[in-house]
């Protein structure tokens, strides 16, 4: 069976402006997990603290399927594999497999390890060896293959059979620089199963500096590759990674390769944006299968032609990868996304009912003004839930205020806020100090609020990210904020939006800690 390998938290994080918290990362992972992917890239962890945090986190979680794999590169140069500490590393992580780079082509070990050919060889056999011992799996990325292919072949296949002979369970051919062809890797991947034993499977791992990384993987899976390595969107060191958002829907609905299932599949768009929002990049509309404009139509041929017939201008539904299509004249559709959404969160609702008639028209109305709920689940689901009328005021403010100053240069601002608030009939008038005027917010909110219900106090604020809208208004621009949070077993995102940062912040604030009350009782009916 072919196999899904994501490695959007290690590769993707090696793009331009993207950087993952320890608890992106956790999210992410299990995001993944949930779309089916096989083998997850959670970083090297001999590299960074943040990693080897991320690495002792996810002992603490539970992930349904997918395999979490640490990644590094062979020994060094002049020691043993078992002397190596980066090696160590990778085994101590707790990952279930490992993944190991060594370099395939002559410049490289020259110019870069500058060691000789032979101990090149040797480091390979060595280290895999070595971590074929003491871990479930390992695969070998054989760095820079087509390149190397190309200068000297022989030499090139001769790295391969290093990793083999020494227990490799995967051959992964990198195109590291990105620079070849889909006629050159349908060749090459050709000859190396020709050349390779055959109780070690092939993959393929792409970069997209010549706009080809899908089309290089899809043609490396058509030759007999049984892995395929990518990251969501693309993300990736300089023009970006093959796209798993444009791999897996080819492989499932164009090469018949059930590599996920229906359902995974259609969480596919969902996926996309919930790494793009944790990630703080501006979703890319004309994106392939996820993007907002992938099944879009404003062409008046084009418009009457798609509504009496979807497939004259559509190659596939768009509900299979879980976006809609949208008439831009008068976007018609939508109701099925609530539906589904609705069905998430274990509420059984009709397309025609009245509650997704209002979600649906509240959703358009708050998008327009710049929400997005990818990445703010519980946002959303407290929305769904104010459109079912199920939705609770646990206090209602009264007023706040919010000071900030700053009395010499060279020194940090003074925040505070002050709050009055009514909870169960009862008004509630209290101040915080903070270390900005967010936090001091933050502060007196809870502040107040824990007196009536105690169980906040295990709301803890775990990320706040600021993104600007637009941007044509100077600093009188929007913001969105997302917040995430979490407390004693869950996690969950909420959203804001306003020309103001602080409102913006209490709409995120107000709904992370509304959440938790409503998840309480929900929990507690249960029982």
């Amino acid at each position: 069976m072919l196999k899904l390998y994501d490695t959007t938290l290690r590769d993707g994080t090696q793009a331009e402006d993207i950087a993952f918290s320890v608890e992106d990362k956790v999210r992410v992972a299990k995001r993944l997990d949930g779309l089916g992917v096989h083998y997850i890239e959670g970083g090297f962890p001999g590299s960074n603290p943040r990693d080897i945090e991320f690495f002792k986190a996810m002992r603490r979680e539970r992930l349904l399927s997918a395999r979490l794999v640490s990644f590094g590169p062979t020994r060094r140069s002049g020691i043993k594999a078992k002397d190596d500490p980066n090696l160590k590393a990778l085994v101590s992580s707790g990952a279930g497999a490992v993944t190991v780079f060594g370099k395939s082509w002559r410049l490289h070990v020259s110019k870069a390890l500058r060691v000789s050919m032979d101990e090149n060889l040797e480091m390979i056999f060595d280290t895999v060896g070595y971590l074929k011992k003491r871990t479930g799996e390992v695969i070998y990325d054989a760095e820079h293959f087509f390149d190397g292919y190309k200068d000297d072949p022989e030499y090139a296949l001769k790295t391969l059979k290093a990793a083999e002979e020494a227990g490799a369970d995967y051959l992964v051919l990198c195109d590291t620089n990105g620079g070849s062809l889909p006629f050159e890797v349908s060749s090459v991947v050709g000859d190396v199963l020709k050349a390779k034993g055959k109780a070690t499977l092939i993959g393929i791992h792409a970069h997209n500096d010549t706009e080809a990384a899908v089309a290089n993987s899809l043609m490396a899976i058509k030759e007999g590759a049984m892995m395929v390595h990518g990251t969501i969107n693309g993300y990736g060191e300089r023009c970006g990674n093959a796209n798993l958002c444009s791999i897996i829907p080819a492989l499932k609905l164009k090469m018949n390769i059930n590599c996920v299932t229906d359902e995974q599949l259609r969480g596919l768009r969902d996926a996309s944006r919930f790494v793009q929002e944790l990630a703080n990049m501006s979703p890319y509309k004309h994106q392939p299968y996820v993007g907002d404009s992938a099944f879009a139509h404003k062409g008046g041929v084009h418009v009457s032609a798609v509504v009496k017939s979807p497939e004259t201008y559509e190659h596939i539904r768009p509900e299979l990868v879980g976006n809609r299509q949208r008439i831009l004249v008068s976007d018609l559709s939508g109701k099925s996304n609530i539906v589904c959404k609705a069905a998430e969160y274990g509420l059984n609702v009709k397309s025609d009912s009245t509650a997704v008639k209002d979600t649906l028209k509240e959703l358009k109305s708050l998008e327009h003004q710049g929400f997005q709920y990818e990445g703010a689940e519980a946002s959303f689901e407290l929305l769904m839930q104010k459109a079912l009328k199920k939705r609770e005021s646990y206090f209602r403010l009264l007023g706040f205020r919010v000071i900030d100053e700053k009395k010499k240069d060279g020194e940090p601002p003074y925040s505070e806020a002050t709050i009055r608030l009514e909870a169960l009939g009862v008004v509630e008038h209290t101040a915080a100090e903070g270390s900005g005027p967010v936090n001091a917010l933050d502060r007196a909110l809870r502040k107040a609020l824990e007196r009536f219900y105690p169980s906040l106090k295990e709301v803890k604020l775990l990320d706040f990210k600021v993104r600007v809208l637009g941007g044509l208004s100077g600093t009188a621009s929007k913001v969105r904020v997302l917040v995430e949070s979490g407390d004693e077993t869950d996690k969950w995102g909420t959203v804001g939006v306003s020309e103001n940062v602080i409102e913006a912040s209490w709409q995120a604030i107000v709904d992370s800690l509304e959440y938790k009350l409503f998840k309480d009782k929900k929990r507690a009916k249960k029982k």
